[in-house]
Order: C-alpha cells, then structure tokens, then sequence
C-alpha cells in the first residue's frame, strides 16, 4: 500500500484513537502534503537527503534550492561531470559532494526495482551507496516511495516531537517502540503529523 490521498483519508480515522495523533489530525490533515519532497528523479531525491543531512530545515530548503538551480537543465550525465568544487559552491562540505556525486555515479549503473522491493531491501540496496546512511533511506521510503509505515527513531526532530507530546524518555528504546507500534500500519503518516508540531512549534499538552 502507498501513501496517497486515500490511504491518507484512511490512516487519519486509523491514527485518531490517539488524543495526542487526533488533535494534529484536527489542526493539519488539510495542509500536509504528501508530495511536497517527492521526487520521480531518484539521484536528485536521494542527492537533497544528503544536502538534509545534519542540517536546519530552514537550511536545507536553501542549499536544495541553490542545488536544483545548479543542475537546472542538466542531464544525469551532465551533472556527473561537475566538478566536485562546483556542487561545494552550493554551500555543502566537500565529504557531501563526493556524497551527491556517489549517487548520479550509482544511478547511471544501476537497475535496481525500488518500487517493488521490501522496505528491508530498499534500505540495504541504498546503505550500499557511499554517503547513503539508514536514515536517510527511510526518508526516501516515505518520501520518494510513499511508504506507508515507516518510523526513524535517528531523526531528531521527530524524536523531540514524542519528548515534548507524548512526555516519554525517548532514550528508553522499548517505551518508544511500544507507543510506535500503536501506530501500524501508518507510521509514515504518524510522523508526518509530529514534524509538523515541530515545525509550527504547535504541540499537545
């Protein structure tokens, strides 16, 4: 199952029994959009991950800009060509070009199926790439397959999101994981409702 309006519709009357999920559920449903970082373009999707990486969202959204205007009109092969300095210029470290270039390197060899393999497997496929980390691989799950439930207890913000609303030790693997799995099968959507109390700083109390 992927993640499109009617599963939405569906995960939001699942998700509800949760006081904490329904009261995100009553201020957002109508502004979360699903597709706002879909990309069919799976180099450049996975390339603005790395760019997200250790980054401020407000951040992030910059240098993505600065890096779609930079390969604006470029093929695949084009973009391989840059120089590594080039892609720097977008305000990135060096380790992260070599990152991005490791990507268009993979994709311009690669026939992998991602839409039909297991979330297991996309994963192990994508940690493969140098610069590629478990992380970043469950944002291109949600993001770019549209998988439905998926939860990264690596991100940070999401992390605080359960601090701050649901008051637990996040440091406490089994409690998060408990409250977590109450969510199945629509974590990716659970997430979606708690970045967005991070983002508009509006929380449940």
């Amino acid at each position: 199952m992927e993640l499109n309006h009617e599963t939405l519709k569906k995960a939001y009357n699942y998700l509800s029994k949760d006081d904490c999920l329904n009261h995100f559920i009553v201020k957002f449903s109508d502004s979360i959009d699903i597709s706002e970082r879909f990309s069919d373009n799976y180099a450049k999707a996975l390339a603005d991950l790395i760019i997200e990486q250790q980054v401020s969202f407000k951040a992030a959204i910059t240098i993505k800009k600065r890096f779609s205007e930079l390969i604006s009109n470029l093929s695949n092969n084009e973009i391989l060509e840059l120089k590594l300095e080039k892609i720097q210029s977008i305000g990135v470290s060096f380790r992260k070009a070599e990152y991005i270039q490791n990507v268009y390197i993979y994709f311009q060899e690669s026939k992998y199926d991602f839409n039909s393999a297991s979330n297991k497997d996309v994963i192990t496929e994508l940690i493969s790439i140098k610069g590629i980390g478990l992380w970043s691989a469950q944002m291109f799950l949600i993001f770019v397959l549209m998988r439905i439930d998926i939860f990264s207890p690596g991100d940070l913000a999401l992390m605080n999101s359960l601090k701050i609303n649901y008051k637990i030790d996040i440091t406490n693997k089994k409690t998060v994981e408990s409250l977590v799995e109450n969510w199945s099968p629509y974590k990716s959507v659970a997430s979606l409702l708690l970045w967005k109390s991070i983002e508009e700083k509006y929380f449940y109390s």
